[in-house]
């Protein structure tokens, strides 16, 4: 089985979204487990991206850093293209795959013409951002569970409106 090759041509365009500054937008179905992108950049180590990106120096946080290894960074800010301005969600059409060193997008389901693309960036500087980041992404969820559970049972036991 040959290796999996990147869309050409790149099958999304880069336009203002109303996640977060630009966005990903695909610009024809996206089959799913369709390879779109490499997120490419220039290489450097975490301590090179700290010296770069200082957080109590920064405005407003925002990189296109994209974790590799324990030691290496890609800085999409430097060569990068389009893919680094994929946005994130906690329920993303797209996920991030590592393939020998290089990170690719890939589609986990079928993505629409017109849809915007999106992946989890997992992002986390430490143990406690990771769990809260799980327990969020639960809370989340269960909230969501627990409105349709009681919205229907209310729904049940709402009164019959009296005419």
């Amino acid at each position: 089985m040959g290796k999996k090759v990147v869309a050409t041509p790149q099958p999304f365009i880069v336009r203002r979204s109303g996640v977060q500054g630009k966005g990903v937008y695909a610009t024809r179905d996206i089959a799913k487990s369709e390879r779109i992108a490499e997120y490419v950049g220039e290489r450097i180590s975490w301590k090179e991206a700290d010296r770069r990106y200082d957080d109590a120096g920064m405005r407003r946080h925002h990189t296109f850093l994209f974790g590799v290894t324990t030691r290496t960074v890609i800085d999409g800010a430097v060569n990068g293209n389009d893919s680094r301005f994929i946005n994130h969600s906690c329920a993303p059409n797209c996920e991030a795959i590592d393939d020998g060193g290089r990170i690719f997008v890939e589609a986990l389901r079928t993505v629409r013409r017109g849809e915007e693309i999106f992946y989890d960036y997992a992002y986390a500087r430490d143990e406690s951002t990771t769990a809260l980041q799980a327990l969020t992404q639960w809370n989340s969820r269960f909230v969501e569970a627990m409105a349709v559970h009681f919205g229907e049972r209310l729904k049940k036991e709402a009164p019959e409106s009296a005419e």
